[in-house]
């Protein structure tokens, strides 16, 4: 794995650390997932750069195979984990797509921040966290995906975002190396 190298003005983005989606069973341990993205941003705040927490609260309206979510969602679904300590000084979006551009303010947001680069974590690696790398990718910033902080329901699908996909768009690396690099 080449060495991540930060941006002056990177923004750490989170997906879905959410109630409803991270009390889905996933390959690797939800609780794990979001120690991990609290270690990170809470780094991004002593170096002053934006923590963006993204939440889904809907869907596209296209047709699908699949068919629409037919459970029932709690009051709280898209609440996001009081775990993850995030702070009134942070970035909240709501999307209703797989990536959080778009439909969103996020890319307006991180372009009035200044922001070149985004680091994603969160939960599906290979839904939301690989569809707002792609669009981030596609506007021009350069992507950092936390490989130990992002997991998915499918291990087929973890394994080919991390190993197929992630690489040509983005750099990867772990929790640790990011926080060193955030010393």
């Amino acid at each position: 794995m080449p060495i991540t190298k930060l941006d002056q003005k990177s923004a750490l983005v989170v997906i879905d650390l959410q109630r409803g989606i991270v009390a889905m069973p996933t390959v690797h341990p939800a609780t794990e997932i979001v120690k991990r993205a609290a270690k990170l941003a809470a780094a991004f705040r002593v170096k002053r750069l934006p923590v963006v927490w993204v939440n889904v609260a809907g869907s596209a309206p296209g047709r699908t195979d699949a068919g629409p979510f037919k459970g029932e969602r709690s009051a709280d679904w898209a609440e996001l984990l009081p775990e993850l300590d995030a702070q009134p000084e942070d970035h909240y979006v709501t999307k209703r797509r797989w990536g959080a551009f778009l439909g969103t303010e996020l890319d307006a947001y991180l372009r009035s921040q200044g922001v070149t680069q985004i680091v994603l974590a969160g939960i599906a690696t290979s839904i939301g966290v690989e569809s707002t790398a792609r669009s981030a990718f596609d506007l021009g910033y350069n992507v950092v995906i936390v490989t130990d902080a992002v997991t998915d329901r499918n291990a087929d699908a973890h394994k080919n975002s991390i190993e197929m996909l992630f690489p040509r768009m983005a750099e990867t690396d772990t929790t640790e190396n990011l926080l060193k690099l955030l010393q």
